[in-house]
């Protein structure tokens, strides 16, 4: 199984959150990786991409969508044209998937990588739900990172 590159994701719970870290990344040249929780779903995840995609077109940005140990929910999440997808479950499903992944010019992922979860940073530093310019600042943080 092929390692993909690092990723750097930034966790949405919304459009407005995927819109926001997007204007960070674009202003800063960065690309985008958007990482849904397991409940929100591919075709969820698809749709707030092509949002993003529209509303900055040169924009590099790709769905991350944790499927937890749900193979199934993997499978469909590569059907559904997603390019990333986060599976911890048993290996020998993870070499299945990988190769389905791979055929679909996709990646599979068995660890999650490190991400910013927008819901936890901003109740954390007292912002609630707003989504301004602070949300933009957290992600242009993040992204500008040497993550390396």
């Amino acid at each position: 199984m092929t390692a993909p590159p690092p990723i750097h994701p930034i966790l949405i719970r919304g459009p407005d959150d995927a819109l926001a870290a997007a204007a960070a990344a674009d202003s800063i040249g960065k690309p985008l990786v958007l990482m849904a929780p397991p409940a929100a779903g591919a075709l969820w995840l698809r749709g707030v991409v092509e949002r993003v995609r529209k509303a900055h077109p040169g924009l590099e940005v790709a769905g991350l969508l944790d499927c937890g140990d749900r193979a199934g929910e993997a499978q469909g999440a590569l059907a559904a044209g997603l390019r990333l997808v986060l599976f911890t479950g048993r290996p020998d499903m993870a070499g299945r998937l990988a190769a389905i992944a791979a055929a679909r010019g996709a990646a599979l992922l068995t660890r999650r990588p490190p991400a910013l979860d927008l819901a936890a940073q901003s109740s954390a530093e007292g912002r609630g739900r707003h989504r301004g310019p602070s949300l933009e600042a957290l992600c242009r943080g993040w992204l500008a990172r040497d993550q390396g």
